[in-house]
């Protein structure tokens, strides 16, 4: 099966060819990918490289975070792609987006304050978590309608931080 994922904008041709190989646009990689203790963090080695990532299945998007990096991504098979094409839909950029906390941490600091203007990718809340000071930024334009933590405040996974309007 051939998945098309979008990260930034950007789509991506995924094929699982079996447990240790998946196809990236047509280029080929080595990987494992598992679990650690059942928690939402995962190990993934790509071509023997070690990669962890945290990631949560949210309303309507994957949150992936890489490197201090918060990445939405959506993933459609072949068939799911080709059916809302043929319907019209798309993800429509409207509505309220509330980002909610990938991980247990401690929120270091907002930038930004409520009724501000924001752009796509601006940082919205600087999050710490086992060490790490990780950016969490806005996946679209929009105004900040509602901050819900303050700075020196502890989160819990899946905590409302913020919404964009």
């Amino acid at each position: 099966m051939k998945y098309i994922t979008t990260i930034d904008g950007k789509e991506f041709l995924i094929e699982i060819i079996d447990e240790r190989h998946i196809s990236v646009n047509g280029k080929t990689y080595d990987v494992d990918f598992e679990a650690v203790s059942g928690q939402p963090v995962y190990s993934l080695i790509v071509d023997g490289r070690s990669h962890e990532a945290y990631v949560q299945e949210g309303d309507d998007a994957w949150q992936v975070l890489l490197r201090g990096r918060l990445y939405p991504i959506t993933v459609q098979d072949e068939r799911e792609k080709r059916l809302r094409a043929a319907a019209g839909g798309g993800v429509a950029e409207t509505g309220e987006f509330h980002l909610k906390a990938p991980m247990p941490g401690l929120v270091v600091s907002i930038p930004v304050e409520e009724g501000q203007q924001v752009t796509k990718g601006q940082v919205l809340i600087i999050l710490e978590s086992m060490k790490m000071q990780n950016e969490l930024k806005s996946p679209r334009d929009g105004v900040i309608n509602r901050i819900k933590v303050k700075a020196g405040e502890s989160v819990e996974q899946k905590q409302p931080l913020l919404s964009v309007q």
